[in-house]
Order: structure tokens, then C-alpha cells, then sequence
């Protein structure tokens, strides 16, 4: 089973693709989506979109794992972010079909079992599940493959299924 994790944004959007095999998880990609500050709004969105969905057609994943909004006290961003999250969305079920959401808390404690981790104790779990040499860089994609390491832990009939 190939599952993306999305840890959304508008100016850096990280992805993180895993293959689970029984009990098995191994990274395959991972990496950021970047758009540029002086561009517009929709444009922006539009780049968002064209780059997601490159990479769920070069990975086909089976699921689409994203992780639920956390709003802080500026609404400004948190608007541009609930955009760009409402474009992930949109692609993730046209290309893909199957969508998952967990929070930030789900994730967090599916990961470490605290569910107040901090993002060093995330980066070291991240590489722990997946066997890498090195904490992936930077932070977003970690997220990702945190947010893509979730749903893989999770039985079917638990996870929150948006289709």
C-alpha cells in the first residue's frame, strides 16, 4: 500500500510517500511544494494544485493522509492556509479518491504516544519508523511522512474516511 501524507500550507506544502508492506514501512519520497510569496493568491493555489497532482499520479498512492488545521491566533494565515488545504483536498479525492484526515494530536500520539511531542521528539520517531540514516528536512516534509505514518497504523475501520 502506497500512502501520501500532506502537511498543508500556502507557501511551503510538505509531501511524504511511504509503501507499507504488512507490517513493514519504508520511505519512498518525500520533499516540499514551495510558491512563491510575490505571486497572487489564486495563482499560488492553481501552482499548488499542478504540483500535487504530479506527484499522486508519479506515486498512485492507495490513501491520502492530511493533517487536520491547527489555528493559531493569526486568522490572516490561517485563511490562506484553509484555502490551500480546501485545494489539497479537492485534488487528493479526484486524483485519488480515498482521503484521510487526522489532527495534530492523533498524529503526534500515533507517533510517540504523547500527544504533546514536541517536533524534535516527531523528527526522531519519523526516522525511527522509517529507518532512515538521517530526520528528514525540513520540518513540512517531515510532517508528512508523520501524518503518512499515521494512517498506516491505523485499522480501517478507525480512521476518519472523507469519500
Amino acid at each position: 500500500m502506497i500512502i501520501l501524507g500532506i502537511d498543508p500550507g500556502y507557501a511551503t506544502i510538505g509531501y511524504g510517500v511511504i509503501e507499507k508492506n504488512g507490517s513493514n514501512i519504508r520511505a519512498v519520497d518525500y520533499g516540499t511544494i514551495q510558491t512563491p510569496k510575490d505571486e497572487s493568491i489564486p495563482v499560488r493555489l492553481a501552482m499548488l494544485d499542478e504540483a500535487l497532482t504530479k506527484i499522486i499520479r508519479k506515486f498512485k498512492p492507495d490513501a491520502v493522509s492530511v493533517e487536520e488545521l491547527f489555528f493559531n491566533t493569526n486568522i490572516t494565515t490561517g485563511i490562506k492556509v484553509a484555502q490551500a488545504r480546501g485545494v489539497i483536498l479537492v485534488c487528493a479525492i479526484k486524483e485519488c479518491g480515498r482521503l484521510y484526515e487526522y489532527t495534530p494530536l492523533q498524529i503526534k500520539q500515533a507517533l510517540t504516544g504523547n500527544g504533546r511531542a514536541d517536533k524534535k521528539q516527531m523528527q526522531y520517531m519519523v526516522k525511527t519508523f522509517l529507518n532512515l540514516r538521517v530526520e528528514p528536512r525540513p520540518d513540512d516534509a517531515a510532517d508528512a511522512l508523520a501524518a503518512a505514518i499515521c494512517h498506516a497504523g491505523m485499522p480501517e475501520y478507525s480512521a476518519r474516511i472523507l469519500n
